[in-house]
């Protein structure tokens, strides 16, 4: 059976990268790493390490990304915890085999060059849970 190797990161939605990142620099004194642009999600997205998990601040770039939508309905905080795995394919073939709802029967390319999908929120009550696979050259946590 795949199983979940580690909590991999933890996605914050902000409405502006600027404005959140000194909290989390220079309040807690976790380490800014890089900003990407992830055009397929409509995203910014700031990397933070903290520890044996990273943070990664979401900021859209446009007012109909996932992003955007997600805060225009709770508000700025957590919006998805990502699960670390080996095999991506193999972990969605279990979820669907399990009944599972997914939002992503296959994965896409995500943040930091992972693959990513995630599980339909109402599969976990309420909790967006994305299973992340990084090849082991890139910052894995």
């Amino acid at each position: 059976m795949n199983v979940i190797k580690n909590v991999n990161h933890i996605g914050i939605a902000v409405n502006s990268i600027e404005t959140a990142l000194p909290f989390y620099t220079e309040t807690l004194g976790l380490t800014f790493e890089a900003v990407e642009h992830v055009a397929s999600q409509r995203v910014r997205v700031a990397f933070i390490s903290a520890g044996n998990c990273k943070l990664e601040l979401l900021e859209p770039t446009s007012p109909d990304s996932p992003v955007a939508k997600f805060i225009e309905k709770r508000g700025e905080g957590i919006h998805h915890i990502a699960l670390g795995v080996d095999n991506i394919e193999e972990r969605i073939q279990q979820m669907i085999e399990k009944g599972i709802p997914m939002i992503d029967n296959q994965s896409r390319a995500g943040a930091g060059g992972a693959n990513i999908a995630f599980v339909h929120p109402k599969a976990s009550k309420g909790v967006l849970v994305e299973f992340c696979e990084k090849a082991a050259t890139q910052h894995d946590s």
